[in-house]
């Protein structure tokens, strides 16, 4: 990174960038850091005693001046240099200003969920906003979680916790923050999420196939007679029906997929000599890539399903403009209607998946790998499902 001199004038017309970057001043560890956001902040950058590099915020550009931020970092790094405890004095800021310059441009540009966690904390963390990260009260955050509970599950107050403590683990690793104080405050107690996963019975199974089938023969009939129309005005034919629900519906249930990795699924993720669907990292909650086995079914589905498209690009793009789909809402409740259904989900289908395996005894861990959980806890929920694997474990004993 080369030194320049920075003016008041050459701060003001620093470009803003996709990512954030710094500028080098001449003063020796001053630099001026430019978020994707257009957030322009002095810190210092610096080897302490021990040879670890170290960097220290000292303020927004639109607060200090250029000349202030040199003075600042001389002073900063001459008490480094007699060897003052200065981490313990450092000033983190509030949570608005680290959240708005720092975290968020880097979770913009490095989670596929970045623009919804901003939405969220923004809208949820206001009243912290304002907040001196090292002076954030605790029992108020606790106090709350716990009026939110009125409003909210545990579950759902745990979520927003979950992003607003990354946010803050993500600044300390990278010494940005020397702490933060919500890392201690446990997670409330979710007993609403032991509630009973919803899966179809037999008779709802059978149910829905036949509405799949129903609809399909309607909007096909439907085409058929429109067709006929256009010929006898000698106008162009509209091309073979292809309804794309019946096939995403039955690879939800026999892979469990998650509706948006299906919305995203490209033809070369599914492999017709190995059988087996890849979903990528840049898709999957964890970051990482799943594979999954295709039963006859699904297999099916996809083969059937390729004679009717075109077998390049989006397995499902959407029918009206070509592009991503964003949702099936409609479909989803007019089937639910026809299969006469009631508070089945599209997401309940991936239960569906987890719960037959479970109860066919497939063992959760295997089901965990399926469902691309990073750890077991998600899939725990699913163990009440297989009483005779306990008995069948306790009976091995004399």
């Amino acid at each position: 990174m080369s030194k320049v001199h920075l003016t008041k004038t050459k701060i003001q017309e620093a470009e803003i960038r996709d990512s954030r970057y710094s500028i080098r001043d001449d003063t020796p560890g001053l630099i001026l850091r430019v978020g994707a956001s257009g957030s322009k902040v002095f810190y210092v950058d610096y080897y302490d005693t021990k040879g670890k590099r170290c960097l220290h915020k000292l303020g927004s550009a639109d607060i200090l001046t250029i000349a202030q931020a040199r003075e600042a970092t001389r002073e900063y790094l001459a008490r480094v240099m007699l060897g003052e405890d200065t981490k313990k004095k450092r000033d983190s800021g509030t949570l608005g200003e680290f959240l708005e310059s720092e975290y968020f441009p880097w979770v913009l540009a490095s989670r596929k969920s970045g623009q919804a966690t901003i939405k969220m904390l923004r809208s949820i963390f206001a009243f912290l906003w304002k907040d001196r990260i090292q002076d954030i009260d605790v029992m108020r955050v606790d106090r709350w979680r716990v009026e939110r509970l009125r409003e909210i599950k545990a579950a759902s107050i745990n979520r927003e916790m979950t992003a607003l403590k990354s946010a803050l683990n993500w600044g300390v690793k990278r010494e940005l923050l020397d702490a933060h104080p919500l890392a201690k405050l446990e997670r409330l107690q979710e007993r609403d999420s032991q509630t009973k996963v919803r899966y179809l019975s037999p008779n709802e199974h059978a149910r829905l196939m036949a509405a799949l089938d129903a609809r399909e023969e309607k909007l096909r009939q439907g085409r058929t007679n429109h067709n006929k129309w256009l010929k006898e005005r000698g106008q162009p034919l509209m091309p073979a029906f292809a309804d794309h629900i019946r096939p995403m519906v039955i690879i939800s249930l026999c892979t469990g997929i998650r509706r948006g990795s299906l919305f995203s699924l490209v033809w070369d993720d599914v492999n017709f000599e190995t059988r087996i669907m890849t979903l990528r990292p840049e898709g999957m909650k964890g970051g990482k890539a799943c594979y999954i086995p295709l039963n006859e079914t699904a297999f099916k589905a996809f083969f059937d399903w390729r004679k009717l498209s075109t077998g390049e690009g989006l397995v499902f793009p959407s029918p009206i403009s070509g592009k991503r789909l964003d949702n099936v809402n409609k479909a989803w409740a007019s089937l639910m209607k026809l299969a006469k259904i009631e508070n089945f989900r599209w997401h309940d289908m991936r239960h569906d998946f987890a719960s037959r395996l479970v109860m066919k005894g497939i063992d959760l861990n295997t089901v965990r790998e399926l469902l691309g959980h990073s750890d077991m806890k998600m899939t725990l929920r699913y163990a009440h499902l297989a009483p005779e694997a306990k008995a069948k474990a306790v009976a091995v004993l004399d």
